[in-house]
């Protein structure tokens, strides 16, 4: 919170007074702390509107329905699912979120074209790749069947996925990514089902492989190309186009498949052009770039025989982590309005240049839709935090010289002074350390100068934070003295970008939204790796190594909330540790408040072991064995015996993550 000038004083009086209590040196709540001071320090209303708010409570609530009403309180929501006996961590997936997303995209690709009297039509594709999960597809196929909203599968089992699910008339399926023999005559004879399959080209040796099984089959399929364009993507993905894109075909490329197809006499067949740039495009002249050069393709291969009538602009579609709307790359500078008027546009001014019938539109934004509709919620196990907290006293005339030093270092910190008292601490901290090295300096000590040193660390940083320009040498403060909180979650499983690429997701307290957070962390998860933690925060256009938190109180829970984590990560995560998926529930809103429509349990230990193939039957009988020696041998009791017997068996059936009880 701000602090005027004149106030700078009084809080240094405070720091001068001797501390007496651990509360005492700890940062203590602002009276006049408000929600609306929450909402700013988290940007929930950047990142949040108009699904995520704060209540008068200091609680998150959820309008899954965005403007049109209904909400309810996701701390409450969190404790009736633990009373129906669901752990934490908890996904909680919002079904009327996904459908408002699903309706946002095709209003505002309804209203650019009306604007731009374009005679054409639009029919977006969820890509399957983004979030596989079967009830998420399912409902995704249920909302967007108003709007002939079609699915993109990459690969085989995806194409099952899609042919077996998606049901709606005239709704487009798209096939993307490596192809053999069977994924491309699957996809042909799907036709046969009234299905509309377009297969895109997106290497060399497909071209044959489709006009062979086209003959073999006798169906002429749709089909479609994907360019490789020289028009570059900005951010983690910049490289999924230009010449060393992984996906697509060079010019010319692109021209010999013309060619192989119009002797195959099937270039009529070729129908659709399809490019990607990258996921989470933040600046929208990358997108304007890649359009402009795209449809100068577009209207060549018309002119070349081709019939057109498909172009797909591919994913790349931005979604606001850190709601700066600026073209950082955990942002972007644009609305979903400005990108569906700046497709329709290019696309209507490139045809009519050519005088040339406009294409459908078709566009694969996953991230843009499944990142909203769902929220994980962890716990707080507990916390820990640097020494210096605890009551200074004094040094007494016996104690080491260096011990005195330090302390009137610690009592003389002041506005005009304190970094120059910093570089002091630093250096009697070292000189401790070293003379604890040879022998010089007891353990005792050592204690008693490490604590001092932070504890003066800590009355300069309350400082600093007042301070409008903070010197570079002091700049790691914050990071330094930063509490650990210990959360029940793995980064792997369940943030596996976090952890991969350095993505940011909004994460916040779900709760006491009220209080101050007066407490600086970073959180670590459960897995034995040391880049199982989260130190990196969204902050305005920026990054910031730790979060505002509030102090954890004994025997109540403490709940963080991830935002916006709906796309890729629940199907990329991994088994660190053996930590499997968590439990997830699928929340519908209701006339009456809400309803339950689907419960997933989270996989068990004796689920996750088999996936590394153990047999939980085998160990328990291995348990049972060496139990019966030590009965032999004397060590164990059969209580204790049985104890543990039971205690095994009872894990296998338990989830993966700790337990609150």
């Amino acid at each position: 919170m701000e602090t005027t000038r004149q106030s700078r004083e009084q809080v240094l009086q405070a720091l001068r007074s001797q501390v007496t209590s651990d509360q005492a040196v700890a940062a203590t709540p602002s009276p006049h702390w408000t929600i609306e001071k929450s909402e700013e320090l988290y940007r929930i209303k950047g990142w949040g509107e108009p699904y995520f708010s704060i209540n008068a409570a200091g609680h998150i609530t959820v309008s899954p329905k965005g403007d049109r009403g209904g909400s309810l309180d996701l701390y409450h929501l969190v404790e009736s699912l633990k009373k129906r006996n669901l752990d934490l961590p908890i996904l909680i997936r919002f079904s009327d979120i996904l459908e408002d997303r699903i309706e946002q995209l095709n209003a505002c690709f309804a209203k650019a074209i009306a604007r731009y009297s374009y005679n054409g039509v639009y029919r977006g594709v969820f890509p399957v790749k983004c979030n596989q999960q079967r009830h998420l597809v399912e409902d995704l196929v249920r909302f967007g069947r108003p709007h002939q909203f079609g699915l993109e599968a990459g690969s085989k089992p995806e194409l099952l996925i899609a042919l077996a699910t998606l049901d709606s008339p005239d709704a487009l399926l798209i096939c993307n990514g490596y192809k053999d023999r069977e994924y491309i005559e699957t996809a042909m004879l799907s036709q046969r089902l009234g299905q509309t399959p377009i297969i895109v080209l997106e290497q060399p040796d497909e071209v044959e492989l489709v006009i062979e099984a086209s003959q073999r089959l006798n169906i002429r399929p749709i089909l479609g190309v994907r360019a490789k364009l020289s028009s570059k993507g900005v951010g983690r993905w910049g490289g999924s186009a230009g010449d060393r894109a992984k996906f697509g075909l060079a010019i010319p490329e692109l021209l010999s498949a013309v060619e192989q197809l119009k002797q195959a006499d099937m270039l009529d067949c070729l129908q659709l052009l399809h490019f990607h740039i990258g996921s989470q495009i933040s600046a929208i002249s990358v997108i304007k770039d890649a359009l402009r050069e795209a449809c100068q393709i577009y209207v060549e291969l018309s002119a070349l025989g081709a019939k057109m009538g498909f172009l797909d602009v591919g994913g790349g579609l931005g979604i606001d982590y850190d709601g700066s709307k600026t073209n950082f790359y955990a942002s972007k500078n644009y609305s979903i309005q400005n990108y569906a008027n700046d497709v329709v546009a290019e696309v209507q001014e490139a045809c009519s240049a050519r005088n040339l019938p406009v294409p459908t539109l078709i566009s694969e934004s996953g991230r843009a839709i499944a990142s909203h509709q769902s929220i994980l919620v962890f716990d707080v196990l507990g916390t820990s935090d640097k020494p210096g907290l605890a009551a200074i006293e004094p040094p007494k005339e016996d104690d080491h010289a260096l011990l005195r030093e330090l302390y009137d270092t610690y009592d003389s910190v002041h506005l005009k002074n304190y970094q120059e008292a910093y570089h002091d601490a630093v250096q009697f901290k070292d000189e401790a350390i070293s003379l604890f090295n040879f022998g010089y300096v007891s353990l005792t000590e050592r204690a008693k100068i490490e604590r001092l040193y932070w504890a003066c660390c800590r009355r300069i940083l309350d400082l600093v934070r007042h301070e409008d320009y903070v010197p570079d040498d002091l700049e790691d403060l914050d990071r330094n003295l930063a509490s650990i909180y210990y959360i029940n979650l793995s980064v792997f499983q369940s943030m596996p970008d976090a952890w991969a690429i350095d993505q940011l997701f909004p994460i916040m307290p779900i709760h006491r939204l009220d209080e101050e957070p007066v407490n600086r962390g970073t959180l670590a998860d459960l897995t034995c790796d040391s880049d199982g933690k989260i130190d990196q925060f969204i902050d305005l256009r920026d990054v910031k190594p730790v979060l505002e938190l509030h102090p954890v109180t004994e025997h109540e829970p403490y709940y963080l909330g991830l935002f916006l984590g709906g796309a890729y990560q629940e199907i990329m995560g991994n088994l660190h540790n053996l930590f499997g998926d968590t439990n997830t529930v699928h929340i519908h809103m209701t006339p009456k408040g809400y309803h339950i429509e689907h419960v997933v349990k989270g996989d068990t230990m004796t689920e996750v072991l088999s996936y590394v193939q153990y047999d939980s039957d085998d160990l328990i009988e291995n348990i049972r064995r060496r139990s019966e020696h030590a009965l032999q041998d004397g060590t164990i009791t059969i209580e204790e015996a049985q104890l543990l017997l039971q205690h095994y068996e009872h894990s296998l059936n338990h989830y993966t993550y700790l337990s609150s009880d």
